[in-house]
């Protein structure tokens, strides 16, 4: 594929109040340390980019993994020339021409319309190079780094620094180390020591001028020394760098169809599924990797990613990982297990380091699948031995482990005394079949007891009104029921988006349901209501409700993570025919290549491997159970080349807007009846043919046919 054709503005039209996918414009390398951005105002919080905003304020070094997150360690660069009437960005800012500008995975290039100067901005793992082009005499660059920094001139042409600056982490002196080395020598420089941090750097009468970045979180001089084995590159060395590992990625799915724009489409999810998590970890001056360890407040042996929340990634990402990236899968879970050792508990969210945000531990869904997939066997009885511990031990620091832990073990339910305690016990749930899949790899004795307590699921379930409703210590449902209230007892939905997360066990809800003609006559309602809600539970419009509003798809908000999985649903009671069309519309009317083009916020790859996931007919409803679910596919040919080395050819035809069904589906040539695939099938590589067709065709299905469940 063409990294040219790739314009990292995707879905980066946004605002608080409603999301197009709520990304930034990332250049980097794949799971880079520090990414770069264009930053086109100050005025705004999070929202520090807006594709149609003409402003340039500089190059940002940004590790914002989500504006909900925050940023963190980030300062900006501003090349200009001339005198600044105040040392401030508003008085330096230039206008600039978003059309013109060049927004790529691998580059950034910029003409400030004010100064007429053009520059390049190329990343690197840990730092990168800006190349600034000038017209006018007076040649500078201001560097703002916030309230909290530290900056000296080195040399004539070496500048040092760091910068202290987060939305949350466990070291208040956490620092973000940087090193300036420039080519053409430093005339002066002029630390204000104001509010924005800005220092002002003036290097005469120059046409051009080439930066060197090295950037570090473990000291100046790990900085130097991530600088010092890039200091021979040209930007040209940069830039076949950058762009020579973004290929290596993106050409592991290769796409064929008659529709370019779909195509567009499909390697802009692809490129957004390689930036999370990040790298956490450098090198040492002999090689080793080392890492800081902000709760131990010092530098410490091996591998650590940061800039993940799993109650979103666990549910495709980790998965497409599975296929397509297994060893840096296998490393990042090493991570994963470096910030178990180092804080106590397995990890929920981290930006950079522990942020304790939504319901559960669903990294527990990332070793699971990883244990049935045979990634980094030996990592889990140590990973199993976390497992247990959140599920057993309450954390006297409730951003770690779950909540309502002893109030689940005795209950089997987490009482309507903690917010969002529904999808709390759900969640718990999932999570104790993901130890009981863990404990299964591991000959662990207590496999049945995790089974068993992942059936606690029907303690919450409500046949009289067919939803899963909050109770309290006695046993009692919440009263005043109303199914479309969102909040209180449930997770950035109401009952119709948190009531079906029972992904290891959908034989056993809609057995609690009363059978299949019930439960499809629920998934009916879902999806042909209009999309409906109460905001009692905020007390405001938050704006997952208004995603959901914005589009007619009824209860099935897409926008959002906890929809995912819907349209599968029907494959349980072997009706897939029913979500084909629905499958179509989703990815056909709600993602394209644009500014505009996610249905709700994008959550680090998630809802882009959500795209990536479902355009080639599969899906992983159950991560830790080994399968994907059949979808239906939308492009005329696409091949995947295995982590193991064997390849995947996936065609579909006739392949028509009028064609919104599966006729039939051959695994290498012979007719594949089940409606899923095994991890272990797809490994041998070889052929998928969907065969599709203008109308359904309806089967029945043989028990062993139907997708896992853990009543089966």
């Amino acid at each position: 594929m063409n990294l040219a054709h790739i314009d990292t503005r995707h879905g980066t039209e946004n605002q608080h109040s409603f999301s197009n996918g709520n990304c930034l414009p990332y250049t980097g390398v794949p799971f880079g340390m520090n990414y770069f951005a264009p930053q086109t105002t100050s005025d705004k919080g999070s929202w520090w980019f807006h594709p149609k905003d003409r402003t340039f304020q500089g190059y940002r070094i940004t590790h914002q993994p989500s504006p909900w997150m925050g940023d963190y360690s980030h300062l900006l660069l501003l090349p200009f020339s001339g005198h600044l009437s105040e040392p401030a960005l508003f008085q330096a800012q230039s206008s600039y021409r978003p059309e013109e500008s060049t927004f790529s995975p691998s580059h950034l290039k910029i003409t400030e319309l004010r100064y007429q100067i053009t520059s390049t901005m190329v990343p690197s793992m840990y730092g990168g190079i800006l190349e600034i082009d000038y017209r006018d005499s007076e040649a500078a660059l201001l560097l703002s780094l916030g309230e909290n920094y530290q900056v000296s001139q080195v040399d004539e042409s070496t500048i040092r620094g760091y910068v202290i600056n987060f939305s949350g982490c466990e070291d208040p002196d956490f620092k973000f180390y940087f090193t300036l080395k420039f080519a053409a020598p430093i005339h002066s420089l002029t630390d204000t020591k104001n509010k924005e941090g800005i220092v002002l750097i003036h290097f005469g009468d120059i046409a051009k001028q080439t930066v060197q970045i090295g950037t570090s979180f473990i000291s100046p001089e790990q900085a130097d020394l991530n600088l010092k084995r890039e200091e021979n590159q040209t930007l040209a060395d940069y830039l076949e760098n950058s762009q020579q590992k973004w290929a290596s990625y993106l050409n592991k799915i290769e796409v064929e169809h008659h529709d370019e724009s779909q195509v567009a489409t499909f390697y802009h999810n692809l490129y957004r599924t390689f930036l999370f998590p990040q790298t956490f970890y450098e090198l040492d001056g002999v090689g080793q990797k080392i890492h800081y360890d902000t709760i131990a407040k010092t530098v410490r042996p091996g591998v650590l990613y940061t800039n993940n929340g799993f109650w979103d990634t666990y549910k495709t990402v980790y998965p497409l990982y599975s296929l397509i990236a297994k060893e840096e899968y296998g490393e990042m879970l090493e991570g994963f297990l470096t910030s178990y050792k180092e804080t106590g508990f397995l990890p929920k969210w981290l930006s950079p380091d522990e942020r304790g945000l939504m319901p559960g531990t669903l990294i527990d869904a990332v070793i699971a699948d990883a244990a049935v997939k045979n990634i980094r066997p030996d990592l889990m009885p140590e990973f199993l031995e976390a497992m247990k511990k959140a599920a057993t031990i309450q954390s006297e620091n409730p951003n770690y482990g779950r909540q309502g832990t002893y109030d689940y073990l005795k209950y089997g339910y987490v009482p309507l005394d903690y917010h969002e305690s529904v999808n709390h016990t759900l969640d718990y749930c999932y999570s104790d079949f993901c130890i009981s899949q863990v404990a299964a790899k591991t000959a662990d004795s207590e496999k049945e007891f995790y089974q068993k307590q992942a059936t606690n699921y029907k303690n919450l379930f409500d046949p009289t009104v067919g939803f899963m409703r909050a109770k309290d210590k006695e046993g009692k449902f919440r009263e005043e029921f109303l199914d479309i209230r969102w909040g209180k007892d449930y997770a950035e939905g109401s009952a119709w988006q948190s009531s079906f997360a029972v992904y290891h066990d959908f034989k056993g809800l809609i057995q609690s349901f009363g059978g299949d003609a019930v439960f499809e006559e629920k998934l009916i309602d879902l999806c042909n209501q209009a999309p409906r809600y109460n905001v009692d539970g905020y007390g405001f419009e938050i704006h997952e409700m208004s995603e959901m509003a914005a589009t007619e798809f009824g209860q099935l908000a897409i926008s959002n993570q906890p929809s995912f999985h819907y349209p599968f649903l029907f494959s349980y009671i072997g009706k897939p025919e029913m979500a084909q069309p629905l499958l179509k519309q989703l990815m056909t009317q709600e993602f394209n290549a644009s500014t505009t083009g996610y249905p709700g916020d994008e959550d680090n790859g998630s809802t882009a491997a959500w795209y990536v996931f479902n355009s080639m007919g599969f899906y992983p409803v159950c991560p830790g159970s080994g399968e994907y679910v059949l979808g239906m596919p939308l492009f005329d040919k696409v091949t995947l080349h295995l982590s193991n080395g064997a390849d995947l050819t996936l065609s579909a035809g006739p392949n028509y807007p009028q064609q919104q069904f599966i006729n039939q589906v051959k695994r290498n040539n012979q007719i594949h009846e089940a409606l899923f695939f095994t991890h272990e099938d797809l490994q041998r590589g070889g052929t998928i043919d969907y065969h599709l067709g203008t109308v359904p065709r309806p089967r029945k299905y043989q028990a062993e046919q139907f997708p896992f469940s853990l009543s089966n």
